[in-house]
């Protein structure tokens, strides 16, 4: 949550929020059911300023955050 106030500081932030438990908010999910969320919290910490993004699922994450941050650039 703290994530913009990290990035403020100005210097290189690396995010590794890949397959974290704490992403699906209830217990025994296991990590490969996780990929959903790891995309989604990949794009907010791109979106919040991360300049490093660590992952497991390279191409997946890849290929929403490019989605994402071409969405982004249509609205400005």
């Amino acid at each position: 949550q703290q994530l913009p106030r990290l990035v403020d500081l100005g210097y290189p932030v690396l995010v590794g929020l890949s397959r974290k438990s704490m992403l699906v908010g209830q217990p025994g999910v296991p990590p490969r059911e996780r990929l959903g969320a790891s995309l989604a919290a990949a794009c907010w910490a791109v979106q919040a300023g991360a300049h490093i993004l660590r992952v497991h699922d390279v191409a997946e994450t890849r290929q929403a955050v490019d989605l994402w941050m071409d969405t982004l650039a249509v609205e400005e």
